[in-house]
């Protein structure tokens, strides 16, 4: 799992205080987002050429929500419940604290390090503009945004290097978490 962007996404959108997700629909897309730069970073830019990114986050959400909860219980790193009533979503909770706890110290190393990010994992810096894109608090604080903005720009433009626009859906992440609720339109 140490190189399953998506697994380590979804474990990063994971709220203690709440004992799940802050929010699932953001998680969807954050995830499905992760998924598409771990194919662009092995060399394949997507399902349909890479050619519309946005359209591509957007695109099985929902699905790729699911396939990454099963692949973490089969790992032993989240148990899930099943939903109650017709109109339930699963309740999941982190087993392994420690798995939690690794992701949040590398991204945040990321962030506060002093390694340039030019030097940084593919991975991790990925992890830490998704991260910062998708308002994750506990982990990109208001304060971290504005006094690593520069830090968190870079990882960001390191994206397109993986392949041409995947930057630029990373930066729009905010407006289609918006437009994918319903909020502007979007589905």
């Amino acid at each position: 799992m140490d190189d399953d962007l998506a697994c380590l996404m979804y474990l990063l959108a994971y709220d203690d205080s709440v004992e799940g997700l802050y929010d699932r629909p953001r998680t969807r897309l954050l995830v499905r987002a992760a998924t598409l730069v771990d194919l662009a970073s092995r060399g394949r830019p997507g399902e349909d050429g890479g050619r519309d990114w946005k359209r591509l986050v957007r695109r099985h959400r929902r699905r790729t929500l699911t396939e990454v909860e099963d692949r973490l219980v089969a790992a032993g790193v989240v148990g899930v419940r099943a939903a109650r009533g017709p109109f339930g979503t699963r309740r999941v909770t982190v087993t392994d604290r420690a798995a939690l706890a690794a992701v949040r110290v590398r991204v945040s190393e990321a962030l506060h390090g002093d390694v340039p990010v030019t030097e940084l994992p593919v991975a991790d810096a990925a992890l830490l503009a998704l991260a910062a894109a998708g308002g994750i608090r506990p982990v990109v604080s208001r304060r971290d945004r504005k006094t690593y903005r520069a830090r968190i720009d870079a990882c960001t433009d390191s994206l397109a290097a993986l392949a041409p626009g995947l930057d630029k859906a990373v930066r729009t992440l905010p407006t289609t978490m918006i437009a994918g609720q319903g909020g502007m339109g979007g589905g």
